[in-house]
């Protein structure tokens, strides 16, 4: 498989850290460039009144930082980064279709039952949905930290 562009989506989550070396190699075996993608999702909808106390909305500015620092350790490989709002999955393949992707290359939680039920999966959305390859990678546990 020959490829030009990888679509690399982040949470800034160690699975995603862990699956950026992954995607990094294989950019760099084959040639493509890196698209990380962080997609910021849209601070939610609250009616107004006495009982609003208000949710934070996110810092734009911090996750651009945080984002630019996401960079493969591996030599060679070119890279951009790109920051999306909207609903994860919908705009990790919107964003692959518009780019015309080759493949995309993203860490997973690895959650089951109830946690996936409660959380959903982002993964598991992007691959049902994609029009190109989707490689998905969970870290391994090592049964010394809990999982959430």
């Amino acid at each position: 498989m020959q490829a030009k562009k990888i679509v690399f989506p982040t949470d800034f989550s160690t699975s995603s850290d862990a699956a950026l070396e992954h995607a990094a190699g294989l950019a760099r075996d084959m040639g493509a460039r890196l698209l990380i993608v962080h997609v910021e999702e849209p601070p939610l909808a609250y009616g107004g009144g006495e009982m609003y106390y208000g949710v934070p909305e996110p810092d734009h500015t911090a996750v651009e930082k945080m984002l630019g620092k996401i960079k493969p350790a591996t030599p060679g490989v070119s890279y951009e980064h790109h920051l999306l709002v909207g609903n994860p999955a919908d705009e990790i393949v919107g964003f692959a279709d518009d780019e015309k992707a080759d493949m995309i290359v993203m860490g997973t939680h690895g959650r089951s039952g109830l946690r996936r039920m409660l959380m959903g999966s982002v993964a598991e959305a992007v691959v049902r949905r994609a029009n190109c390859p989707v490689f998905t990678f969970k870290q391994p546990h090592d049964g010394s930290a809990s999982q959430t």
